[in-house]
C-alpha cells in the first residue's frame, strides 16, 4: 500500500478523482507532468465536487459554490461555463506546480478555445518568467469547414518550475527531415533537424496498430518528444487526465517511471490492456480503488 506523502514503488495507474490523488503525492516528485484535460467546448461539463478551495470568504463564486481568488476575474466574468471550467482546473494546476521537481517541466495540452486563458492563469501560478514555449501541434486529417479556415492544430503550453535550473536535452529528441534539404549539408540531411515549436505530426491513425479506440487518444510521437527532452532515464512522470495512457506507454519504452490518474472506467480498461503488454519488464499497479493510506 502506498502511504500518503510517498511515491508508489512501481508504475501506477489510479482509478480515482484526480484531486484526491494529487493532494496525497509528495512535493517535487515528478520531473515532467503532461496533462490533456477535457476541452471546454461549451457543452455541459460533469465533474465531481472536491474540497480544494482558494478562499472561504470574499472572492468570486465559482464551481459548485466554491469561492476562489479573483486573480482571473476580468478573464472569466463574461462566461459562466468558462468560469466553471477554470475553477475546476486551477487547483489542479497549483498541485502540478507543487509536484514538479525544481528542474521539472509542465506540458499543458489544450485546443484553441482555452489556450489563451490558460496562458494568463499559468503566468500567475508559475510566473511569466517560467514560460518556456507555446508548441503548435499541427495535423491534417478529418473534416474541413468551408465557412472559415479549417482548425487543424492544438496548443501545448510549456512551463518550467525554475527558469534558471530546468532540464532540457535536445540531443535526445527524435529528429525530423529538413523541408528544404538542398539548402543544408548532406551530413545535416542524414542527421535531420531538431523540431521547432511547430510540430507537424499526424493524428493516431484510425487503422494503425497504435489505435486503442479511445476517442481523445494522442499519438505517441508527440508525447515522446516531450519525454525525451525534459526527462532522464528513471525519472518520474505524471498525467492526471490520463485517458488512453499514452504518457505511460511512452515512459515504459523510454525507461521512465509513471503515475497515471483517470476516473473513467473506460480509460482504465484501455490502459490495462495497453500498459499490461510490457509488464514483464515494467510492472504496473492498477489501483481499482483509492489505495493511498494514512501517513502514520
Amino acid at each position: 500500500m502506498t502511504k500518503r506523502g510517498q511515491l508508489p514503488s512501481i508504475n501506477t495507474v489510479f482509478e480515482a478523482e484526480n484531486a484526491t490523488i494529487l493532494s496525497a503525492l509528495p512535493d517535487e516528485s515528478f520531473q515532467m507532468i503532461y496533462i490533456d484535460p477535457p476541452f471546454n467546448t461549451g457543452r455541459k461539463q460533469t465533474r465531481v465536487s472536491t474540497k480544494v478551495s482558494k478562499t472561504t470568504e470574499g472572492g468570486r463564486l465559482g464551481f459548485k459554490g466554491q469561492r476562489y481568488e479573483s486573480i482571473r476575474e476580468r478573464v472569466v466574468s463574461y462566461d459562466d461555463e468558462f468560469d466553471d471550467y477554470w475553477a475546476f482546473l486551477e487547483p489542479r494546476l497549483e498541485e502540478a506546480w507543487r509536484l514538479l521537481t525544481p528542474s521539472g517541466t509542465l506540458y499543458l495540452h489544450l485546443d484553441y478555445r482555452e489556450c489563451h486563458y490558460a496562458k494568463v492563469l499559468l503566468d500567475a501560478l508559475f510566473g511569466r518568467e517560467c514560460f518556456l514555449n507555446e508548441i503548435i501541434w499541427a495535423y491534417d486529417y478529418g473534416a474541413r469547414s468551408k465557412k472559415k479556415w479549417p482548425t487543424k492544430h492544438d496548443t501545448i503550453l510549456v512551463y518550467v518550475k525554475d527558469p534558471a535550473n530546468y532540464y532540457f536535452n535536445s540531443e535526445e529528441v527524435d529528429r525530423e527531415p529538413y523541408m528544404a534539404p538542398g539548402l543544408v549539408t548532406p551530413e545535416k540531411v542524414a542527421k535531420g533537424k531538431l523540431p521547432t515549436d511547430v510540430w507537424w505530426h499526424t493524428i493516431v491513425s484510425p487503422t494503425g496498430k497504435e489505435k486503442t479506440g479511445y476517442p481523445t487518444q494522442k499519438p505517441e510521437g508527440v508525447i515522446r518528444r516531450m519525454v525525451q527532452a525534459s526527462t532522464r532515464p528513471d525519472d518520474w512522470v505524471l498525467d492526471f487526465f490520463a485517458g488512453s495512457g499514452t504518457l505511460g506507454a511512452v515512459a515504459q519504452k523510454l525507461g521512465r517511471h509513471f503515475v497515471l490518474v483517470d476516473e473513467n472506467p473506460e480509460a482504465i480498461t484501455v490502459m490495462r490492456s495497453r500498459l499490461g503488454r510490457d509488464e514483464a519488464e515494467s510492472p504496473v499497479d492498477f489501483a481499482n480503488e483509492l489505495v493511498i493510506g494514512s501517513s502514520k
